[in-house]
């Protein structure tokens, strides 16, 4: 399809998103990085963060759980470790999980940090999507 590239998102549960879009703006390991249709390819691994797919005026936002993104011509390929699409957020949940990854956090002893500042970054992260919503 001229002027589109298709963008689909996988996790090991399945497919959770398949779509021609105009544009999409992801979060890499190196950073931020927008694509539109013929972009150069590559490879590049992802981090906890939002990824945005614009289709018409639209914008659909999703969280994303690691994972790696291969880039072509025509299509945006992108595996996941999980990825939720910001209308299937939980926001109660995120912020449940926000605040026993802070508690983890505050607690001395035999606490794997590493662990527990990644489950508050997921939980930050979801609740900053879950805000966005899908905006059409």
């Amino acid at each position: 399809m001229e002027n589109k590239i298709r963008l689909d998102i996988v996790t090991p549960y399945g497919l959770v998103y398949s779509e021609d879009v105009d544009e999409v703006t992801a979060t890499g390991s190196e950073g931020e990085f927008g694509i539109l249709p013929g972009h150069a390819p590559f490879i590049t691994t992802l981090k906890i963060g939002m990824l945005a797919a614009k289709k018409g005026a639209g914008l659909t936002y999703f969280f994303v759980n690691w994972g790696y993104a291969e880039v072509d011509h025509e299509k945006i390929m992108v595996i996941a470790d999980s990825a939720e699409v910001s209308t299937h957020i939980d926001v109660e949940r995120a912020q449940a999980a926000k605040q026993r990854a802070e508690e983890r956090l505050r607690k001395e002893g035999d606490v794997d940090f590493t662990r527990a500042e990644a489950a508050l970054q997921r939980a930050l992260i979801r609740m900053q999507v879950a805000e966005k919503r899908q905006l059409k």
